[in-house]
């Protein structure tokens, strides 16, 4: 059971992006912290709102950001899979390079990100216009939300809505990404006296806190470059200009600086079981800075989309779940990998408690029966698969017609798995993606088992197939590594981002079953290579476009996609947008 939910709604009027605070929020009942009242103010219940976008499918649905973030990158895919997955060739559209300004993930995520600014700018309102004993910190909390969900929209889309909280006769601004950036850094800078240290005044990963806001900064900083010269033809970005007016050194300074600021805190610490940062139990994770919290509270239950996305409709945890045979890797990605499946971030088996491993290999026959999904009546039994990224023939349990999952004795049996919707086919999770049509990304209905999955996140059982009370880190220790890793070498200093990479390496630890063998350190550093360690660490956390962006390689061809334009680094204002003739189409797309 979740101990930290910071807020939690029961009720929110949406509201368009276009009428920014010519509504209001709705609140039928606000959590703040742990404690449940009808007492609470006006301003926590606008800043509840404002939090309750980040994990209402927002950051946590696969169709949501993460759609755009990992669709478009070698990490990702979504193929149509015979009789599923068309839907109008949305997903397919992610990965060929061939979205319009009318496609409906384009449509719908600009549709919550600016209400996420909307509420973020009613929040501002409200607290601003009270009188309570934490006013200056739900400003504070509230500007950084604005920026937050401001900046993710500039990234995506170059371009993102503004309208003055404190004026309602404001007209609405249009902020563009080359000009805004910089703003953005000098506001979240500002905000940091008023914000808490994590761990005070009832704050923890779950609200912005100073930590938070140093995350941010540095990833500001990382992708400055991009966002004030995006359409650069060869990718040249200048990672080195000096930094915003009124800071030291150069950008890449300034991601040292604040990375480093979260490094020494001691406040953090590496996660030797590198999947602990994904797993159900995970909120009181070491490297969680920044994390959408969840619960299976039955008010907004959690989102389990990033765990069954990948799994097959026959892939079941209990007689009561199953996954959706939907994304997957794609071969490149999986390629990175080679010499590297003894690394703890690339697979981890599945131990019971009785010392049973689940080995996914033919050799299992059964595992206890002993684990029981959380408050099921009656109870369920708890079927674990293995975590990472898998490959190759699965095994499992077997739904028998009378509804319960195969027994031996009183153990779950595990068998051969074929594929829900095409029987006769083998459940292979080939790494391989052949498609008839290579510049397609259309299976056959016998040919639905292809692609090797990532099962980074834990499936969580207890609240049906869709909830889920994993916290989903937006920014984590592992992460700022990384970021601190890529700005060392970006500045020239190799050795340095070398022993980052390698901390990363070498405090993950594999499972018992390889005698708890640390991962190996790296003798030598290059672009590619660091390229590729990004993705090991943070593979399926939304970072993969701007890292793909960054390093050159987001309009190069791959599986199922022709090389692309530059302007393909935004993505197209909605064209329903366009209609209301305040926003200009960005550069493209005309």
């Amino acid at each position: 059971m979740k101990t930290k939910t910071f807020f939690s709604i029961k009720i929110l009027t949406i509201f368009s992006f276009i009428f920014l605070l010519n509504s209001c929020t709705d609140l039928d009942e606000v959590v703040l912290d742990e404690k449940l009242g009808t007492d609470a103010t006006d301003p926590a219940g606008a800043l509840a709102a404002a939090y309750d976008r980040l994990g209402d499918g927002t950051f946590t649905d696969h169709g949501a950001v993460f759609a755009m973030q990992e669709y478009t990158t070698d990490e990702a895919i979504l193929p149509t899979r015979g009789s599923d997955w068309g839907d109008g060739g949305k997903w397919r559209d992610m990965h060929e390079f061939t979205w319009t300004s009318s496609n409906a993930i384009i449509v719908g995520n600009w549709d919550l990100l600016t209400n996420g600014i909307t509420r973020s700018l009613t929040a501002i309102k409200s607290a601003q216009e009270s009188t309570f004993p934490e006013k200056a910190l739900f400003l504070a909390e509230s500007k950084a939300l604005l920026a937050y969900y401001t900046y993710t929209t500039l990234d995506l889309y170059g371009q993102a809505p503004f309208r003055d909280p404190l004026n309602v006769e404001a007209p609405l601004q249009i902020l563009k990404a080359e000009t805004e950036i910089d703003k953005l850094i000098t506001d979240v800078e500002a905000l940091i006296p008023n914000l808490a240290d994590i761990g005070t005044q009832r704050t923890h990963h779950g609200r912005f806190t100073k930590q938070a806001a140093y995350a941010f900064l540095a990833t500001m900083y990382l992708n400055r470059a991009v966002f004030k010269d995006r359409y650069n033809a060869s990718s040249a970005f200048n990672f080195n200009e000096p930094a915003v007016t009124g800071s030291t050194g150069t950008d890449m300074d300034r991601v040292i600086y604040y990375t480093s600021l979260l490094i020494d805190s001691g406040k953090y610490s590496l996660e030797s079981d590198f999947f602990k940062n994904f797993a159900r139990d995970n909120e009181n994770g070491k490297e969680l800075i920044f994390a959408i919290s969840q619960k299976i509270d039955y008010i907004r239950n959690g989102s389990n989309s990033f765990a069954y996305v990948c799994m097959e409709r026959n892939q079941r945890t209990s007689a009561a779940n199953r996954g959706t045979n939907a994304a997957c890797t794609t071969p490149e990605f999986y390629a990175t990998w080679d010499g590297n499946h003894d690394d703890p971030r690339f697979e981890q088996h599945y131990q019971y408690a009785d010392g049973t491993w689940f080995m996914n290999d033919g050799t299992d026959v059964s595992v206890p029966a002993t684990d029981i999904v959380p408050k099921s009546s009656p109870a369920l039994p708890w079927f674990h698969f293995n975590r990472g990224i898998q490959a190759g023939l699965q095994y499992g349990p077997i739904l028998l017609a009378s509804g319960s999952l195969e027994m031996v004795g009183n153990r779950i049996k595990v068998s051969p798995l074929v594929m829900e919707k095409s029987t006769g086919t083998r459940m292979n999770f080939t790494p391989t993606l052949t498609f008839a049509d290579p510049t397609k990304s259309v299976f056959a209905q016998n040919e639905i088992n292809q692609g090797a999955r990532v099962f980074k996140y834990e499936f969580d059982p207890e609240g049906g197939n869709g909830n889920s009370n994993v916290d989903i880190p937006l920014f984590r220790l592992g992460g700022i590594y990384a970021m601190r890793a890529e700005a060392y070498f970006r500045k020239g200093n190799s050795g340095l981002a070398m022993i980052d990479l390698n901390k990363l390496r070498t405090s993950r630890k594999r499972e018992s079953l390889f005698a708890n063998a640390p991962g190996k350190a790296l003798t030598s550093l290059d672009s590619q290579q660091l390229y590729k360690e990004l993705g090991f660490e943070l593979y399926w956390e939304l970072q993969r476009r701007p890292q793909s962006i960054r390093f050159g390689k987001f309009d190069l061809p791959g599986t199922a996609k022709a090389a692309s334009q530059p302007f393909r680094r935004a993505f197209p204002i909605p064209q329903t947008v366009i209609d209301q003739k305040v926003f200009k189409q960005n550069e493209g797309y005309n």
